[in-house]
């Protein structure tokens, strides 16, 4: 198991429980003391558990469902969510990931004659019966609490595929790159930017400066970001200066 799949595991497992042992741990990942320390160090760094004695407890944001999470801010959404679908024109071949945002973007796509590839069932839902869009599903295993399809056949799939555009979420930003809450997320979401010409970030502004389980790419794989005015002037600027534009929305 990569590192990143096992502390994504790892911290399912122990936010389900609430606590979980180190000898638990040990046992059902198979892994040596040292390694299962290493790695609840780690994710207590980034805030997500509190290590205890003989064990550790969930304090993190909980990795929340989809109609959880869909409901959240949901005004600022829709504003990051038009603006990014602004940028996409008629005859666009146009890659979205799953994501409560990036459902926000599909759902501003209406009269525009597009190709739309996603790996999210709660986008197929929305886009099927649209007679301009030609969709295609990407498939894998289909992630229950999201709907999304990751793992090695969406990216086997996303690898036969070229995109002018890809549109896509995040858990998380910091100076050294974007994050995201599950490693076969980011494994499915690495391949989407290959395929894509140009990659376009929807994310609120709450995100930047935090960073989330697994490391994505290095910020200068991103074109743009769409984001709301609670940016900070300094990360404006943090991100022009490695060539990002940056859209603002709800000055």
């Amino acid at each position: 198991m990569l590192l990143d799949e096992r502390r994504t595991h790892i911290l399912q497992v122990i936010e389900s429980k609430g606590f979980v042992s180190t000898q638990q741990l040990q046992e059902q990942f198979e892994a040596s003391e040292s390694t299962i320390r290493r790695d609840l160090e780690h994710l207590d760094g980034i805030g997500q558990i509190r290590r205890t004695r003989g064990g550790a407890a969930y304090v993190g944001e909980s990795l929340s469902t989809f109609d959880e999470r869909r409901s959240l801010a949901i005004g600022q959404k829709r504003q990051i969510a038009k603006a990014a679908a602004d940028l996409i024109e008629s005859g666009d071949a146009v890659l979205l990931d799953g994501g409560t945002t990036t459902l926000e973007v599909a759902r501003q796509l209406g009269g525009k004659t597009l190709q739309v590839v996603t790996n999210s069932l709660p986008i197929i839902n929305l886009l099927v019966n649209q007679p301009q869009i030609e969709l295609m599903m990407i498939g894998g295993y289909l992630y229950p609490k999201t709907g999304v399809a990751l793992g090695q056949l969406a990216v086997a799939a996303l690898q036969n595929i070229n995109v002018r555009r890809l549109i896509m979420s995040v858990g998380g930003i910091t100076e050294k790159g974007l994050f995201n809450r599950n490693a076969l997320l980011v494994e499915t979401e690495r391949q989407m930017i290959e395929a894509a010409d140009e990659v376009i970030v929807v994310t609120d502004s709450g995100k930047l400066g935090h960073s989330a389980l697994a490391h994505l790419c290095s910020l200068d794989a991103v074109d743009r970001i769409v984001v709301d005015a609670g940016i900070s002037t300094e990360w404006k600027e943090s991100l022009k200066a490695v060539g990002i534009e940056v859209i603002v929305v709800g000055d």
